[in-house]
């Protein structure tokens, strides 16, 4: 895929109105990109800058700065764990070993497949949980060998389809703001001092003779 679909086109629209700036809507519109493809394709990423009136170096800016926008095509089921300091002294680092041997990849690689991408990351902010992964950015905490194993079958037989859609799903639920109930975007610099300044207090009285 490429270029935002049609539909999505429409969505992209609705999602800069919101925003004072086009370009202030690009994060929420890399999202949509990747979920329409599973990834952010490079037609992607300059259709999306013509959208919002920048150039494709800029969007690939903002894209490749983040390390959840992935800019070549990953698995259906991005599998991320964590071997940071509290995984790493409950078990992540053999659990992600695990991972590898059990899907027959290196950390960083897709299955033949292409159901499940591996990756060995940095916290991911669930180290009371640990040790913990996540499945396309869903958490899974104080996982075991075995939970592992039986949550790769499951979904390799299709299970958990609303808990754990396809890479690239934000939310099973889109945002939606009716136009009467839109906070109205402004441009900064062109709607006059903000009220806490035009608010200033009254001066205090003077004192008696």
């Amino acid at each position: 895929m490429s270029r935002l679909t049609p539909e999505n086109v429409t969505l992209a629209e609705e999602i800069i109105g919101r925003y004072p700036r086009p370009k202030s809507a690009l994060i929420p519109l890399l999202h949509l990109a990747q979920e329409q493809d599973g990834y952010v394709a490079d037609d992607a990423m300059e259709h999306l800058a013509e959208l919002v009136g920048v150039t494709p170096a800029e969007v690939l800016g903002t894209c490749s700065f983040y390390e959840m926008f992935k800019r070549e095509p990953v698995g259906t089921y991005v599998v991320n764990v964590c071997t940071n300091i509290s995984c790493q002294l409950l078990g992540g680092e053999e659990l992600l070993h695990h991972a590898e041997e059990r899907l027959g990849i290196r950390a960083g690689s897709t299955t033949a497949d292409g159901r499940f991408t591996l990756e060995d990351v940095e916290c991911i902010a669930a180290c009371t949980e640990a040790p913990c992964l996540q499945v396309n950015y869903r958490y899974f905490h104080r996982i075991t060998t075995d939970e592992f194993d039986a949550l790769v079958d499951e979904l390799a037989a299709g299970g958990r389809p609303d808990e754990i859609p396809p890479h690239g799903t934000l939310a099973r639920v889109r945002q939606h703001i009716p136009d009467d109930r839109a906070a109205g975007p402004a441009v900064p610099g062109e709607c006059g001092e903000p009220v806490w300044i035009t608010a200033r207090p009254a001066p205090a009285p003077e004192p008696r003779s």
